[in-house]
């Protein structure tokens, strides 16, 4: 982002120091004016820890291609890939100031806002990806966007989900074929307790991390590995750091793409109902592109030397996580039983 009366560029350091009001105008040309000035170029800074021709990254970009046909360029997305505004916590807390408009971030950290999303969550909670798209994109998924919208301090809008493969764990040390391997293996889970409440149910270390702070992590021994879907380990290198990847399949998490609550407000209804529409398009558009890169990606990281098994029994795996199930999915069960009546 330019100040141009400092006329340098403001890292994501300085976006926060702004505080709520100074980042909100310094984001966006034309939102601080609101509804009277919804005919303003508005260029939306749309951010994703993935790199540039990821799917999730490319559906974005087309969002902003539509977007600008759609309003003769009057409005435009310029996507920052790469972790270039910081990991999914820094994404979410330029969001809510308004210091970029637009972020894909997992579900994951979502959970301690709106715990419905922790069923979502849940290890094995889907029979397999076809369940799962069905889930999100029926009435479950519509009302848990929604709680995200109206939740009273989120700061975001919920716009739609985008899939995000199974995830498998991958470690410097030995395949996992069995639950037992993962005893005493230091394992990258994602920032909330329920992760690594799973990992640690699963008999390894689960270690809450960034995962802008991964690959460090691999390299210094902090963690002997992570778990993810083939495009995030492949487009990562984390095969040059831990080679053996077992297809667990414990997870099945959706990702969400979310708009700045106090951008969002700030536009007339015509754009927002604009916004709307082009992201549940984008949603099609990232689920045809993820099927395509996840085939390419397994063939990638074959080639670059990783070492991929399949789990064939995975009931032990999923008897072993009977305990994060009692602890997070008890107060949802009403919930559970209508995401397993999803067929």
């Amino acid at each position: 982002m330019i100040n141009r009366h400092m006329g340098r560029r403001l890292d994501r350091r300085d976006v926060l120091k702004l505080g709520a009001g100074g980042a909100a105008m310094a984001a966006v040309a034309g939102f601080g004016a609101g509804a009277a000035q919804a005919q303003a170029k508005m260029v939306l800074k749309a951010t994703d820890v993935h790199p540039t021709g990821y799917p999730t990254v490319a559906a974005v970009e087309a969002m902003g291609k539509k977007l600008e046909t759609a309003t003769n360029g009057r409005l435009s997305i310029q996507m920052f890939p790469s972790m270039q505004l910081g990991g999914e916590k820094e994404m979410i807390e330029q969001a809510q100031v308004g210091a970029l408009q637009i972020a894909r971030i997992s579900v994951g950290p979502m959970g301690p806002l709106v715990p419905e999303f922790n069923v979502f969550n849940l290890p094995f909670v889907f029979r397999d990806v076809t369940h799962m798209e069905k889930v999100i994109d029926g009435p479950i998924g519509t009302e848990l966007l929604d709680k995200l919208s109206k939740h009273p301090t989120a700061g975001l809008i919920g716009l739609c989900y985008m899939n995000a493969g199974q995830r498998h764990v991958y470690n410097s040390k030995k395949p996992i074929t069995k639950v037992e391997d993962l005893k005493g293996l230091k394992i990258r889970m994602m920032g909330n307790p329920l992760f690594v409440d799973t990992m640690n149910a699963l008999g390894g270390n689960g270690v809450a991390m960034g995962f802008d702070q991964l690959i460090n992590g691999m390299q210094t021994g902090v963690v002997d590995g992570a778990e993810n879907n083939e495009p995030s380990y492949d487009s990562g290198q984390h095969y040059r750091y831990a080679k053996y990847y077992s297809k667990t399949g414990h997870l099945m998490i959706p990702e969400i793409l979310v708009f700045s609550k106090k951008s969002f407000e700030a536009m007339s209804k015509d754009d927002q109902a604009l916004i709307v529409k082009v992201s549940k398009e984008a949603q099609m558009d990232q689920r045809k592109l993820w099927y395509q890169r996840e085939q390419e990606s397994l063939k990638k990281m074959i080639a670059a030397g990783a070492i991929v098994n399949e789990v064939s029994d995975k009931a032990p795996f999923q008897a072993a996580v009977k305990s994060v199930w009692d602890k997070y999915g008890a107060q949802h069960k009403a919930l559970i039983e209508r995401i397993s009546a999803v067929k």
